[in-house]
């Protein structure tokens, strides 16, 4: 199937991995600062002993969208991450600093 014949959805789904890609690169060797944002919400959902579909009743979301943070597959928003930090009762600590 050629470019031109490829559904619309298999097409914008090309465009949105190849933009992740691109970000990804220009990240480096720094990491993917929300894959660990994503790894800590996951852990300490464990550690509270909460299922995916329970804390997204708490934070007001779906289990599909803590599924996608989880895995590093959307970036979150400041006021999710708050809801999160407070369902899990964390602390949320955004910093920014001058680069070297």
């Amino acid at each position: 199937m050629t470019r031109a014949t490829e559904p619309k959805r298999g097409r914008h789904a090309a465009e949105a991995l190849e933009r992740a890609r691109g970000r990804l690169a220009q990240v480096g060797e720094e990491g993917w600062f929300f894959s660990q944002i994503a790894d800590q919400v996951a852990e300490r959902r464990r550690e509270r002993g909460l299922s995916q579909s329970e804390l997204a009743r708490l934070t007001g979301t779906t289990q599909s969208a803590i599924a996608r943070l989880e895995s590093g597959q959307r970036p979150p928003r400041i006021d999710t991450l708050l809801r999160i930090a407070e369902a899990l009762e964390a602390e949320l600590v955004v910093e920014l600093r001058p680069r070297a």
